[in-house]
């Protein structure tokens, strides 16, 4: 049997974000080898500033788990998060944290303030960039290329 793709699930929720007209980005949180919550961004939908995928996908597991700590879980993300999702990332206490595209302009793990280096971060997961790159960044690029 295939081992899961988390990051398929994750880009899955873009184009679903996508086709609802938000910008693509999608997220699953994933413990023990099962998903416990998937998102994409829903902040024009919502009209909610904080309804970025991550964000979702944290609020969705955290409530399942019936714990703000997200211990020993994973998290799949189309986009390097933003500092608001980092920063929600380290205080869920996400275990591991992997990531599509790298977002030069508003990223803040391995781009802009790289949250989880600063000294009043709480927690830094185990960071790996670069899964699934190519769709996700090509998504995005579609997607602006259309606004414009």
């Amino acid at each position: 049997m295939a081992a899961p793709d988390f990051m398929g699930l994750a880009l899955a929720e873009a184009k679903a974000a996508a086709e609802a007209r938000e910008v693509p980005v999608g997220c699953v949180v994933v413990k023990n080898g099962e998903v416990l919550a998937a998102a994409n961004n829903r902040t024009l939908r919502d009209r909610d500033p904080t309804a970025h995928a991550e964000v979702l996908a944290l609020r969705t597991a955290a409530n399942k788990l019936e714990s703000e700590r997200l211990i020993d879980c994973d998290l799949y993300v189309t986009l390097e998060p933003c500092t608001m999702c980092a920063s929600a990332i380290s205080f869920a206490r996400i275990r591991r944290l992997y990531f599509g595209a790298s977002d030069p302009k508003g990223g803040a793990v391995e781009s802009g303030v790289r949250f989880f280096n600063a000294p009043t971060c709480h927690h830094k997961p185990e960071v790996y960039g670069g899964i699934g790159e190519a769709e996700a960044a090509s998504m995005l690029k579609d997607f602006f290329a259309a606004k414009r």
